[in-house]
């Protein structure tokens, strides 16, 4: 005679949640709580206590808000999986411009999402990134993919599009880095090229853009 047939469970998923608001922070407690196969195994509000509660407790999945007071969520990302390599972090954030995903999908994010994604999908990205996949919406890819043939700028041409943000003319950056200004005016022709800008104020608000330049 056969035994009694147990049912095995597989282990829920462990779930850090690193978010400063708290209505959107009790909001994705409710979400995640509904859920049999996951687990909210802690929350944080700041990057200090993100990085402390990932060394508590080793999540298997970090939900991280982009925008943290102090220190932004790329940061953070960055100082855990500087100590945790095969961390699994999900950017959270309200912003979808270039530089901010890709400074994140750079710095090793598993996948950002904005906050205004459904419920359901929201999910099945958790459940994704936790069976090792990788998550960028369609939307976000397909503008990131715009610049992935781009090519890279020298070291040389971020220096001179630094000093046209800063409101250096041509002979000032000339002067700048000890260099003839026709030579700043080939620079600047290359890094619009590449850019595809159509001149070289364009150039610096396209840069800062993809996160080639700080404000």
């Amino acid at each position: 005679m056969d035994g009694p047939i147990v049912m095995v469970h597989a282990k829920p998923i462990r779930i850090l949640s690193v978010e400063d608001h708290p209505v959107f922070r009790e909001g994705l407690a409710t979400i995640i709580g509904s859920q049999e196969d996951m687990l909210l195994v802690a929350q944080a509000a700041s990057a200090v206590e993100a990085i402390a509660e990932f060394r508590r407790h080793r999540p298997d999945v970090t939900l991280m808000d982009l925008r943290l007071p102090g220190t932004n969520g790329t940061d953070t990302l960055i100082a855990i999986r500087g100590e945790f390599s095969q961390a699994r972090i999900i950017m959270l954030t309200t912003s979808d411009t270039d530089g901010d995903i890709q400074r994140a999908l750079r710095a090793g994010a598993s996948a950002y999402i904005l906050k205004s994604m459904p419920k359901n999908e929201l999910l099945g990205v958790i459940r994704s990134v936790h069976a090792g996949h990788r998550h960028v919406p369609p939307d976000v890819a397909a503008r990131l993919a715009e610049h992935l043939g781009d090519d890279d700028l020298t070291t040389r041409e971020l220096e001179v599009l630094r000093l046209i943000r800063d409101g250096h003319r041509n002979k000032q950056i000339a002067d700048q880095l000890s260099i003839a200004e026709t030579t700043v005016n080939f620079h600047i022709k290359n890094l619009v090229d590449k850019l595809q800008a159509n001149d070289r104020t364009h150039a610096v608000t396209i840069a800062v853009r993809r996160g080639l330049l700080q404000i």
